[in-house]
């Protein structure tokens, strides 16, 4: 079993990142990213709150020449971030295991194979799922910065936040969760 790497430099790993209201780069406006790999070397990350309104699950099978049957489920297409937006990456709940997956933490793995869609489409996918084109990526030292700019503000995860929870309510719900009222949060820092 392959586990992200997951030093104290990396204490990212694992949590989720809020994109915080005064955020300027429109593709992570409201987002709620997790991130699946942090350390040394930069961050990878997958938008869980955001789909893709261009492609769904059974176009991108039958473009892939994968066939469906009656156990498939209708499962939405994510926008997983700006990087190789081409590439698919399903986040997953542990149950499912592939030796390519990347297992973050004992609750969640990340899977970046035909296979893991295979899988899906025939109903012998994992129980929890999100299936995402693309992901996040930061470089040595640029999430750091970006939190010091307070572009960003990191929660724990849970499974409810994952997977449970609709996309539209999740950036609400886990800075609720965090007890953050979001109408006291201003845009800009004043001075004093």
């Amino acid at each position: 079993m392959t586990t992200a790497d997951n030093t104290e430099e990396s204490s990212f790993v694992g949590q989720v990142l809020l994109a915080m209201p005064a955020m300027s780069d429109p593709r992570f406006e409201r987002s709620v990213i997790y991130v699946c790999a942090h350390n040394a070397e930069g961050a990878m990350g997958i938008v869980i709150n955001k789909t893709l309104d261009s492609i769904d699950f059974h176009e991108l099978l039958d473009e892939l020449d994968i066939p469906t049957d009656e156990k498939s489920q209708d499962i939405a297409v994510h926008f997983g971030g700006p990087v190789e937006n081409q590439r698919g990456f399903v986040l997953h709940s542990s149950d499912y295991q592939h030796s390519e997956t990347l297992f973050v933490d004992e609750k969640v793995g990340l899977t970046a194979t035909v296979k893991v869609l295979r899988d899906l489409a025939s109903g012998d996918g994992p129980a929890q799922s999100i299936l995402a084109l693309g992901y996040a990526g930061w470089g040595p030292g640029q999430l750091e910065s970006e939190f010091q700019e307070n572009a960003w503000l990191s929660v724990p995860a849970s499974d409810a936040l994952l997977f449970e929870i609709a996309n539209d309510d999740k950036w609400e719900r886990a800075f609720n969760s965090i007890g953050v009222d979001l109408s006291v949060l201003s845009g800009s820092s004043g001075r004093a």
